[in-house]
């Protein structure tokens, strides 16, 4: 890391607090875009979240209220093309921060994003990685990479016509046009749309649930779901799930029925 990078504040905010990881992409003067040291910086949150066993759940958002993100750095991008450095495809493989979260496919934690206003490009494949998203009726999404002479490489491609109906994602994709947070709804492909001032208490509903949950039962849900999209349902019942059998043998699995019984709230130990 050179000497500016060390001294200038930093892209990110990462707050961790009872069971929860708050993260936050913090460069609301350019409405969230990410640079280069922004995906590095967020490369270090992946990796502490899923290192640390007491985190269960994660909440995603970008600072102010314009904008979750707009995604790559347009500036930083035509000054790296001008030194001659190479261009960008699917994928960031060899790229500061790999693998992100879009391409981190056996991450197990929960992640909710929080969406106010804009998601846009590599901000709108950010929140299609996450498991739920919740958005203000404010917000707008859209993939406009085909109108920069590019493509959604940070999975927008691939995710959101697997997410949508095809041709409806085909319109998207090939024009950049806008979707607004109603009509994502309507899609399938936004969780809950609320006012702007009930947002926070939306997410923190969600957030609730989430704890309520078996930790090692929302991994082995999310695991089994991610890896067996491709699979016929005979041939994802003779599949094999890390995070499934580490919840068979758990001593959660054993909590959940007790407190049932004992008509008690269980107490998860996620391990």
């Amino acid at each position: 890391m050179s000497a500016e990078q060390e001294t200038a504040p930093p892209r990110v905010r990462y707050v961790k607090e009872d069971g929860v990881a708050r993260v936050t992409i913090d460069r609301p003067h350019v409405l969230n875009a990410m640079d280069l040291r922004t995906h590095e910086e967020l490369a270090e949150v992946w990796d502490d979240v899923e290192a640390d066993d007491d985190v269960w759940a994660v909440v995603l958002t970008g600072a102010g209220d314009r904008a979750f993100s707009v995604g790559q750095d347009l500036g930083e991008r035509a000054a790296l093309d001008s030194g001659g450095a190479e261009g960008t495809t699917f994928g960031s493989r060899g790229a500061p921060g790999w693998p992100r979260l879009t391409e981190r496919h056996a991450f197990a934690k929960p992640v909710i994003a929080r969406v106010d206003g804009y998601a846009m490009g590599g901000g709108f494949e950010l929140a299609l990685a996450c498991d739920v998203i919740v958005a203000s009726e404010r917000s707008t999404f859209a993939l406009p990479e085909a109108r920069l002479g590019l493509v959604p490489g940070a999975g927008g491609v691939f995710r959101l016509t697997r997410q949508i109906p095809a041709r409806i994602a085909m319109g998207h994709l090939l024009t950049g046009r806008r979707m607004s947070a109603r009509r994502a709804a309507d899609l399938g492909l936004v969780n809950d749309v609320v006012p702007h001032e009930e947002l926070d208490a939306c997410v923190q509903g969600w957030v609730d649930d989430l704890l309520r949950s078996a930790p090692l039962s929302v991994r082995a849900i999310k695991e089994a779901v991610a890896r067996s999209s491709h699979l016929s349902v005979e041939q994802a019942f003779g599949s094999r799930f890390f995070w499934e059998e580490r919840r068979a043998r758990s001593e959660d699995a054993r909590e959940g029925p007790r407190a049932f019984t004992e008509k008690r709230p269980p107490r998860w130990r996620g391990r």
